[in-house]
């Protein structure tokens, strides 16, 4: 085990309500699908003094390396709205990779096996959601949005039941921590006082040590982790990404993506869009995300509530006071976030009205999210008839009085505009086109897709076949959770 590990688990020392110590179930014939070396390299990793064969028997878990204390995690959840207790059912956190004093990062194995939280699930993972993590988080990780990371993909020579046989697969993820909300939820509702302070205590040491000597840490840890949310979801609505499963045991405390099931990026704005094929009431619409994350955030800050002071009525009244101001923190993170998307510098009062018109105006025209704005900033050169509608031509007169306002060269507009707005995102054809092949053992496309959403702000490469929106049909595009 020459490759660079360097293992310290502060999570599994924990007490026992916080885990479950369990070894990855072996894999018969595990086979590397992908390896992330680009990752590996920024992680310290070497791979080159060890073969494909042992690699495989490392990323399948059948081969630990030396320090690990593999562990599955417990945290709750409400799923769809519904409390339930969780806990990692398909998942095993090998510990934490050092890579210097402060940069620490969790490995953990998706679709290892059993636990005792897997309840009627087989612990296992198919190849095909296994390789949409791998290329959407690596996607998000290249449009600079927080995220955990894909470092592996081993096939395990096994077949798995779902509606029809699928390859097995692992995933090995790399995140700054796996603390979820749901984690406070699971510790919370033990209703033992001493764990609750214990994981608030772990969480800020381990991401938020600038707070560990405030008078007031349990509010700034609640102001904190909201405005990172409030961030994240900013980020997402940035470039049309819609996560599609946004329960709170996938809610990073870190304020990185985390899980990566029915997630998808929107071609045609709609705001309604939803491509979950469990999500029937569009709960975690393109639209409400914002709204979810705060509802979110109120769960998170019922389990911290009794550690704000000792006076329950006046604890309630501050958390209340601060889960209110979501609504103006988004706002205005938004408003900024889309002013840089249309290249306007500096404030005005009317900022607010031609962004939503142009965003009606998509909306009413069906226009490709993605590309308006490529369009606006010159980057595609995919010709669209819809740019001549008349009211477009109106808004855009609009726009360029607005830009003219505060005399800033045309250059400086479009820099800043395109180093915000992709000109690429994971098209869902081209995605499931790469997953579909990947499943027949030609990761050709897969690869090729890869290396072009690893770049999504280059504006200089020929583009335009990942470019194009998919073909229209009358079938809803879906993506599914694969557990």
């Amino acid at each position: 085990m020459t490759i660079g590990w360097r293992f310290d688990n502060t999570y599994s020392k924990l007490p026992n309500t916080f885990k479950e110590e369990v070894k990855p179930t072996p894999v018969n014939k595990p086979e590397i699908a992908i390896i992330n070396y680009d990752l590996a390299k920024k992680l310290n990793l070497d791979f080159s003094k060890i073969n494909s064969k042992d690699l495989a028997q490392i990323f399948s878990g059948n081969l630990l390396p030396d320090e690990t204390k593999t562990i599955a995690q417990a945290y709750a959840g409400h799923q769809f709205g519904h409390f339930t207790m969780l806990g990692d059912g398909r998942a095993v956190l090998l510990g934490e990779h050092l890579v210097n004093k402060n940069d620490r990062f969790d490995i953990q194995f998706k679709g290892s096996g059993k636990t005792s939280f897997s309840r009627r699930g087989d612990g296992r993972a198919a190849l095909g959601p296994m390789l949409r993590e791998y290329m959407i988080s690596e996607a998000i990780h290249a449009l600079n949005i927080p995220t955990t990371r894909s470092l592996a993909v081993v096939k395990t020579g096994e077949e798995i039941v779902r509606e029809e046989l699928l390859q097995g697969a692992i995933l090995t993820r790399v995140a700054s921590s796996h603390i979820r909300v749901g984690t406070f939820q699971y510790i919370a509702a033990k209703q033992n006082i001493k764990d609750l302070k214990i994981l608030v205590d772990y969480t800020i040491d381990r991401h938020y040590p600038e707070i560990k000597s405030s008078d007031n840490k349990i509010l700034d840890l609640l102001n904190l982790v909201m405005d990172k949310q409030c961030q994240l979801v900013v980020n997402w609505m940035s470039v049309g990404f819609i996560h599609g499963v946004m329960n709170t045991d996938n809610m990073a405390i870190s304020g990185e993506t985390i899980d990566y099931g029915p997630c998808a990026f929107m071609d045609q704005y709609d705001p309604k869009t939803v491509f979950s094929s469990i999500d029937q009431f569009g709960r975690y619409s393109f639209e409400n995300q914002p709204r979810i994350t705060k509802w979110n955030l109120a769960r998170f800050a019922e389990c911290i509530v009794n550690l704000i002071d000792s006076d329950e009525d006046k604890a309630i009244k501050v958390v209340t006071e601060t889960i209110n101001n979501f609504e103006k923190i988004y706002e205005n993170k938004w408003l900024n976030m889309m002013r840089n998307k249309l290249g306007l510098f500096g404030e005005d009062k009317n900022d607010k009205k031609l962004i939503l018109d142009l965003l009606d105006w998509m909306k009413n025209n069906k226009a490709d999210y993605t590309n308006t704005f490529c369009y606006l900033m010159k980057t595609n050169n995919t010709e669209d008839q819809i740019f001549e509608d008349k009211n477009f031509k109106k808004w855009q007169e609009c726009w360029y009085k607005r830009l003219k306002i505060n005399n800033t060269p045309e250059e400086k507009y479009f820099d800043l505009m395109r180093s915000i707005n992709p000109n690429v995102i994971p098209r869902n054809h081209k995605v499931e086109e790469a997953l579909k092949a990947a499943n027949e053992n030609n990761f050709e496309p897969f690869h090729n897709l890869l290396k072009v959403l690893k770049s999504p702000y280059n504006s200089n490469a020929d583009l335009s076949e990942y470019q194009k929106p998919a073909p229209f049909t009358d079938e809803k595009y879906q993506t599914f959770c694969g557990t």
